[in-house]
């Protein structure tokens, strides 16, 4: 009898410790065994309506959950590390997080984002460093392009990514290099046929229309992400609104001698005073991107993130989570941008300092907001065409990758409505 009081005070004491761990912690800092699949955790529980709290600045930018089975299984199934906290624990965390003289902060986040990705048919994920972590985090999103823009399908969606896109109809300026190659070919063939179809005359006036239509998207409460080139030549195509900057190669026609002088930059996002390349041989479209004319060897490329204010500033704090505060550099053919053309209201959230290079920007626009991020692949310094994938089992904990995340993540933490 003795013994099965004493074991029934044994299993009550468990059960006491059950009910107290409330919570699953997810640490974002250098214990966290997988960072990117982490984020599909944070986006999986916000699909099924299970609200998570992004710890700002607290040990890496952890999540805190209910400690509910069916995500400790997740974890254990993507190899993403969690601690089982009590609920005296987790008061005790945001306690500490509230007090006003530390930079931490704690935001809800309450609905998982439905995420587009502007891609052309037919691409691959390993094209384009945003669709690779999305697969490898296993976060859904949808692929749209011309079409779906222009059939008003962007209102469908929170968060936008524009694949490393030339919005100049100038294919990426690969003319100098790759203009006998196939896919080169194909690439100008399908998109002039896609113009046609469309009513426009040129590739240019397709993107062009396109591009404006995305800003619409943002000023109504969209989320803009652009990395490499999709950056750059998005906001080109804006200034050169109703200007021929495209040399007969591109379009058959030569491009207007008064190009330069008739760019407007009050239309862009992030840049001003750029000039623009002119010679359709050279792999590059304006001043803004420095790959040619960096002086930065590999050893010694970095870029400092900025540390913002997490009570104040929850937006560039969130896109800014990281377990670390300076990322490894990578190039593409956008690969940073020179910091004498960006805009003065445009708030730079990490830079290379001596190089006088910025590689990550942040904008609001009307209801919604941008983000420009230069570099093609975060783990794969120097990406050329025909290159392989980049095999993210082996960068779990990429911090290059973790920026890209943390803007999938945060539009969930804001309540807008896009107007139709």
């Amino acid at each position: 009898m003795r013994f099965l009081k004493q074991i029934s005070i044994v299993f009550l004491i468990f059960s006491a410790m059950n009910l107290s761990a409330a919570k699953l912690l997810i640490p974002m800092d250098d214990s966290q065994k997988n960072h990117l699949k982490a984020y599909g955790i944070a986006y999986w529980s916000l699909q099924n309506a299970v609200e998570v709290q992004w710890l700002l600045n607290y040990r890496g930018g952890s999540f805190m959950i209910d400690n509910l089975k069916d995500i400790e299984n997740e974890c254990i199934i993507r190899g993403v590390s969690y601690e089982v906290i009590a609920d005296a624990q987790a008061s005790g965390i945001l306690n500490e997080i509230s007090q006003a003289d530390v930079n931490m902060d704690a935001v809800k986040l309450e609905k998982a984002p439905k995420i587009a990705v502007y891609t052309p048919p037919g691409k691959q994920p390993w094209d384009d460093a945003v669709t690779l972590v999305l697969t490898y985090a296993e976060i859904p999103y949808d692929a749209i392009y011309d079409k779906e823009i222009i059939d008003g399908k962007l209102a469908d969606y929170d968060w936008l990514h524009l694949h490393h896109e030339d919005f100049t109809g100038q294919y990426g300026k690969f003319y100098g290099a790759y203009r006998y190659a196939a896919w080169y070919q194909e690439q100008q063939a399908e998109s002039e046929e896609m113009a046609k179809t469309f009513g426009f005359e040129k590739v240019s006036e397709l993107k062009l229309y396109v591009a404006k239509t995305i800003k619409a998207y943002v000023q109504n409460g969209g989320f803009l992400f652009a990395m490499c080139s999709a950056s750059d030549t998005y906001d080109i195509a804006l200034a050169a609104e109703g200007v021929d900057i495209c040399d007969g190669v591109f379009d058959g026609d030569p491009m207007d001698p008064q190009a330069q002088s008739k760019l407007d930059y009050s239309k862009t996002f992030a840049f001003k005073d750029f000039t623009i390349t002119k010679n359709p041989l050279e792999y590059e479209h304006s001043d803004i991107d420095v790959s040619h004319t960096r002086k930065v060897a590999e050893n010694d490329d970095y870029f400092a993130l900025f540390e913002f204010s997490a009570k104040w500033d929850p937006v560039p704090t969130m896109l800014c989570q990281n377990h670390t505060s300076l990322i490894k550099g990578f190039m593409g053919q956008s690969t940073a941008y020179n910091k004498d053309k960006v805009k003065s209201n445009v708030l730079i959230m990490g830079e290379n300092k001596a190089a006088n290079e910025t590689r990550y920007l942040h904008g609001e626009f009307g209801q919604g907001t941008w983000t420009f991020y230069g570099g093609h692949d975060p783990e794969d310094f120097r990406h050329y065409v025909y290159d392989e994938q980049t095999e993210l089992e082996l960068f779990p904990n990429s911090p290059g990758y973790r920026l890209i995340l943390n803007n999938v993540l945060f539009p969930a933490a804001k309540k807008k409505k896009l107007k139709t």
